[in-house]
């Protein structure tokens, strides 16, 4: 029987969020990818190998990921060219599981020379997953390190910033690439389902204090409000392409092997 993820609510991913340094806008997009890899990953044969194919830019640590991984019970390797981008990650890890989350599941740790060819990473996976890692690479090297991914993996879930939301890219100083960009480095793939998701109703880029991030945690309006945002995030799917194609923070693609 496979395995498969529970959507988690935003005021527990909020948890995870906050052993990264994030906060509930993090959340949400935890919980918006989630909803898009629910229905996927029953699709494709069972998740017992798992790749983090690089560590997110500058928000968040994929957290997310982990969880994905102990919740299919599968080994996840983590492959990053930076190793400050390990220590947070660890740092972070560290923080989810004294606080109760992440606590079972096996990981191993691969410090890469260049994130592109992931040289090093060799062992067969079933599922290859990375948010906000291709728009960092040099155009060149976007077409490599998908390919190494598909060598690599029977699946592959690619996350990153979308270009056709100008006002976010601005705000969050990372580069993007627009959702038709994908399917051209995907040859080798068969796109089984792409779109825009993570539009929280709320302003990028809200700062808060640590006394206000575990208010958010504990108090009983913002479990009310983060409980409304995860419906809201459940109707993103029904808005109209346009409106979701000009506020979506993210892109995606999600392939698997030609049969």
């Amino acid at each position: 029987m496979k395995k498969t993820i529970s959507h988690t609510s935003i005021k527990s991913l909020y948890t995870l969020a906050l052993a990264e340094g994030e906060g509930v806008g993090t959340a949400y997009e935890y919980f918006a990818k989630r909803l898009v890899l629910r229905s996927w990953l029953p699709t494709i044969p069972p998740v017992k190998r798992l790749l983090i194919a690089g560590l997110p830019e500058k928000y968040g640590c994929s957290l997310d990921y982990l969880l994905l991984a102990e919740e299919l019970g599968a080994t996840a390797v983590v492959a990053d060219d930076r190793p400050a981008a390990m220590d947070k990650f660890q740092t972070s890890w560290a923080k989810a599981q004294q606080m109760g989350w992440l606590t079972a599941v096996s990981i191993d740790l691969c410090l890469v020379p260049n994130m592109a060819e992931m040289a090093g990473v060799t062992d067969p996976f079933d599922l290859a997953i990375s948010n906000e890692v291709i728009q960092r690479l040099a155009t060149a090297e976007r077409l490599i390190y998908v390919q190494k991914q598909q060598e690599l993996a029977t699946a592959v879930a690619l996350f990153c910033p979308n270009a056709a939301n100008p006002d976010h890219a601005a705000h969050s100083g990372l580069s993007t690439l627009h959702l038709s960009d994908l399917p051209t480095l995907s040859p080798g793939h068969l796109v089984t389902r792409s779109g825009y998701i993570d539009m929280p109703p709320f302003p990028t880029g809200v700062s808060r204090s640590a006394e206000q991030r575990a208010q958010a945690e504990s108090g009983t309006f913002e479990a009310l409000v983060m409980w409304g945002l995860g419906y809201f995030a459940r109707l993103e799917r029904w808005l109209p392409t346009a409106v979701r194609r000009q506020k979506s923070h993210i892109i995606y693609i999600l392939t698997s092997h030609k049969a």
